[in-house]
């Protein structure tokens, strides 16, 4: 196991387990049968974000009378995933009275040497950096049991030094996420000046006239198995259902491919301007290649569409439209076949504004692709930033 030596420490440093410094409880078992009691809502793993609640999706159980002290939550309780992203950990706030915690939930209360912030910043420094997975139960499936919780051991500096740290990075925090929120901003906006351009879900359809997409499409065709064999830790892109995200390519986790000079890899080879579309599991995800893109192949769950005579751009915005999202979904007959084939892709029916505007369109999505790839750099920079401070500021050098 990874510790510091307490000789490394800054004077008045120490390394301490947590279950020497706070209390902690795992939440109450689900069980519909046996749970009896008044009904309250709960927090589930889902809920708990790094340093964020989210109340958006509350369920509830039973708890007795005798159960809810052991499973309430008081202002400043530190709540912490057992599994899941196991050690992923926020700090409750009572927006919502009598809310309670289930079984994949520890509720830990700190002592008066500890700060909640500081707990949480260490715990995210760990999970990061793996260390945290030194503590974690499982060979597949990672759990963080009472037990393990228990011993995690970190260094604790004294307490004016934890407030420090810890508004050291909040400041640092909250730099990223406005940037967070300026992207996520952005995110939405081509899908806002698709509406603005060429209407709203309910009269796209009747704005401009249609036709089947089977018609524009140069070349269709879908990933082969067996690509397993020729992945790389470097070579060429390899694209799978994770990198298209909605009406976007995300190159932020990929895997590589060195594959042989065949016909079958000739023909899952993307090229500059093909639409990609998910069609198995998360079905209906769309993104356009880049002319960025040298030499790339797709998976087995991802459609290749080459088209003349509808741009690109614009059909992956429609396709990832509401009007879109309905006419894929109606198609997956989940129960008599998972997905997307051929013939359903080719029977799409397509809006068809003017070339002249749906060039506009491209133009004004382009402008908004510059200010993410700006904005994703001051992030990229940012987070350097933040992991530089976060190992600094535990080693005692901040």
């Amino acid at each position: 196991m990874r510790t510091q030596h307490t000789e490394s420490l800054p004077l008045g440093w120490r390394i301490v387990r947590l279950g020497e410094v706070a209390e902690h409880c795992l939440g109450k078992m689900l069980d519909a049968k046996k749970n009896k009691g008044t009904p309250f809502p709960y927090l589930r793993n889902p809920n708990v974000r790094w340093f964020k609640i989210d109340l958006s999706d509350l369920k509830e159980m039973p708890f007795e009378e005798h159960e809810l002290d052991r499973y309430g939550l008081l202002d400043g309780d530190v709540v912490i995933c057992e599994g899941g992203e196991a050690g992923r950990a926020a700090i409750w706030s009572s927006i919502i009275p009598n809310v309670k915690f289930q079984k994949a939930i520890h509720r830990v209360r700190v002592g008066p040497g500890l700060l909640n912030r500081y707990l949480v910043y260490k715990l995210m420094a760990d999970h990061q950096s793996g260390r945290l997975m030194d503590y974690f139960t499982g060979a597949t499936i990672k759990h963080l049991t009472g037990q393990d919780l228990d011993r995690y051991e970190f260094p604790l500096p004294p307490l004016p030094e934890q407030h420090r740290i810890a508004d050291v990075l909040d400041r640092a925090e909250a730099l990223r996420a406005k940037r967070r929120a300026a992207l996520a901003e952005l995110d939405g906006l081509a899908q806002s000046i698709f509406i603005e351009m060429f209407g709203p879900p309910t009269r796209i359809m009747s704005n401009w006239p249609t036709q089947s997409l089977g018609r524009f499409l140069k070349f269709l065709t879908s990933g082969s198995r067996g690509w397993a064999e020729y992945y790389s830790e470097m070579g060429d892109l390899f694209l799978r259902i994770q990198n298209v995200k909605r009406d976007e390519l995300s190159l932020t986790e990929v895997a590589y491919v060195k594959p042989p000079d065949t016909a079958e890899a000739n023909r899952t080879k993307v090229n500059s301007g093909d639409v990609l579309l998910s069609i198995t599991a998360d079905i209906g995800r769309t993104a356009v290649v880049p002319d960025t893109i040298e030499k790339a192949f797709i998976s087995q769950h991802l459609a290749l569409l080459r088209t003349g005579g509808i741009s690109p751009r614009f059909l992956s915005a429609y396709l990832s439209s509401e009007s879109g999202q309905e006419q894929i979904f109606k198609r997956n007959k989940q129960g008599v076949k998972a997905g997307l084939n051929f013939d359903d892709i080719r029977s799409f029916i397509v809006p068809l504004p003017p070339d002249t505007l749906q060039q506009e369109f491209v133009r004004r999505v382009a402008v908004v692709e510059k200010l993410k790839a700006v904005q994703r750099a001051s992030l990229a920079e940012l987070d350097a930033l933040f992991a530089s401070l976060q190992d600094r500021a535990f080693r005692g050098a901040l």
